[in-house]
């Protein structure tokens, strides 16, 4: 085989193997006040808090987030990319020979359970005049 060719195997090989070797770890990070609570993202169980979890995608997630005597919590994450994940930027990141990692921490803090029917009927029908002005 003449030297010329091997050469010319050799280049997209290196190139190859230099992009296999970036390593970037995206992780959400949830806990919530009291901890304990069962958490939900995007309608995927995901466990119990502290909780860790990895991802893909930046960008709004979904959060529910559900534990005995304290009301159920229905709200969102925002997971917003580093600089270094943006297009362009998100190339050189993913080839480098370091470990990058983009850590997102969510806290929420849970409200006990209002168990007052006379109150939970007093907001019910301030609502519906809010609703229904006649």
């Amino acid at each position: 085989m003449p030297t010329r060719y091997r050469f010319s195997l050799f280049i997209p090989l290196c190139l190859f193997s230099l992009g296999t070797i970036g390593c970037v770890e995206r992780t959400i990070s949830i806990d919530t006040d009291p901890p304990g609570a069962l958490v939900w993202l995007n309608d995927r169980e995901i466990g119990r808090t502290p909780v860790t979890v990895h991802f893909v995608y930046y960008g709004t997630y979904d959060v529910r987030l559900e534990l005995d005597g304290y009301e159920p919590m229905m709200t969102f994450g925002e997971a917003k990319a580093p600089i270094w994940d943006a297009p362009g930027p998100d190339f050189v990141a993913e080839v480098a020979p370091i470990p990058l990692r983009s850590t997102i921490h969510w806290h929420y803090v849970m409200q006990p359970l209002n168990e007052d029917t006379d109150a939970l009927v007093e907001r019910a029908r301030e609502l519906r005049q809010l609703t229904n002005p006649e």
